[in-house]
């Protein structure tokens, strides 16, 4: 099963702009509610170096792209509906909303850091809305969801686990398998609140929710982007970010529309871009309109110079490589030529969650190479690796087995 990022937040707050920016696909972009009802997906890419430059040979990637060294890996990104309070009651596309986001492994909650949306996502007065009270309804919105879930049959199963002495653990990931949430995540939300597993029959409504909000945490974890950075002082940003800290949140200052108008730029070959870079170059100043001059002035001068980069690719990296704790591994089926049964150097490139295995990789690539695992080969050092050994970040690994 693929990794899944969720953008969510509040309408009108640049989350369609940001999918746009990250993914590179056409969706609808306006400054009114719902302007996205049913969801997008598409493919954001993370960055990594790729082994080509180290071993100098020429990669011929497969299922990423290879920039001057520079290996971008897709991972999969949906933009929901926008949430406003009283979605996990069916308010506004709240069930809609909250359903596109079972599969999601982690959320980027896309914020107006200028404060120029209200509770509702309606435009309002430029620092009249307190952008943090955002981050704590859409995170009492998950969780009051994830309780009304955890709810559902909680007696029936509390009765099943005491009587039957059925592990309590294993029955709630078979009823939130569709949230995609395993039983160590939910053994430690149990742990992490002294909560005891074993007579659950006890929980008051008031641990049901605490367990939710804990959950919530350890399952999908969150990054704020504090969007629209370019419209508020760098201190005014500061303090948002501050803030954030305080109550656990990892915050980052975005510009999803500065990132849109690069990529764009870039594409019509007007500029030099690399996504996440904290320059861009003009390549012909004639080929330019002086409101293109302009913007481009603007997003170098209120956005690359003040912050380093625009924001939305460190967002979709340290969600991956953060958040989710995942590293990147080449398979080949050559090692001595780095390549493919079809020749291809580096072909592939995996996102794989830390602590995987060789044994797990084999399996990533198909089950069968997974069942008749015999042994590894580590291409950088040529040493035969066993099943259990744990992948590295970066790792060029070949998998010998029994078809």
């Amino acid at each position: 099963m693929s990794m899944q990022i969720g953008i969510v937040g509040k309408p009108n707050v640049g989350k369609s702009t940001f999918f746009s920016a990250a993914t590179e696909s056409m969706v609808e972009i306006a400054s009114y509610p719902f302007t996205t009802i049913d969801a997008n997906v598409g493919i954001m890419y993370v960055r990594a170096k790729c082994p080509c430059k180290e071993f100098n040979v020429k990669c011929n990637p497969n299922n990423s792209r290879c920039i001057d060294g520079t290996r971008l890996i897709p991972i999969e990104a949906i933009d929901v509906a926008g949430l406003v309070p009283g979605a996990h009651e069916g308010r506004g596309l709240g069930n809609k909303f909250l359903d596109d986001l079972r599969q999601a492994d982690a959320f980027i909650h896309i914020v107006d850091a200028s404060g120029s949306t209200d509770d509702e996502g309606r435009p309002c007065d430029a620092g009249t809305h307190d952008p943090i009270k955002d981050v704590d309804f859409l995170e009492e919105e998950i969780c009051y969801w994830f309780a009304g879930i955890l709810g559902k049959d909680w007696n029936r199963i509390a009765r099943q686990c005491e009587v039957g002495k059925i592990k309590f653990e294993k029955m709630l990931a078979e009823k939130l398998a569709g949230l995609k949430i395993k039983e160590n995540q939910i053994h430690k939300a149990i742990m992490n609140l002294g909560l005891n597993p074993e007579k659950p029959s006890d929980w008051s409504e008031e641990d049901i929710l605490k367990f939710a909000f804990e959950l919530r945490k350890i399952s999908k974890p969150m990054i704020v982007a504090l969007n629209k950075c370019d419209l508020i002082p760098k201190d005014k940003m500061e303090e948002l970010l501050n803030r954030l800290k305080e109550k656990g949140y990892l915050g980052i200052p975005t510009s999803a529309e500065a990132e849109l108008a690069l990529r764009r730029a870039s594409k019509a070959g007007l500029i030099d871009y690399l996504p996440g870079s904290s320059s861009f170059t003009i390549k012909d100043d004639s080929k330019l309109d002086e409101k293109q001059k302009s913007a481009l002035h603007f997003i170098k001068e209120k956005v690359l110079d003040v912050y380093g980069s625009t924001g939305v690719q460190e967002c979709i990296e340290k969600s991956a490589f953060e958040l989710l704790n995942l590293i990147v591994v080449y398979p080949v089926e050559d090692e001595h030529h780095l390549t493919d049964k079809d020749g291809r150097v580096l072909p592939d490139a995996f996102l794989m969650p830390k602590g995987s295995t060789a044994r797990d990789l084999a399996y990533k690539i198909h089950t069968e190479l997974g069942e008749g695992f015999i042994k590894a080969i580590d291409a950088r050092t040529h040493r035969v690796i066993g099943a259990d050994y744990e992948l590295k970040n970066g790792d060029i690994i070949k998998i010998v087995a029994k078809v």
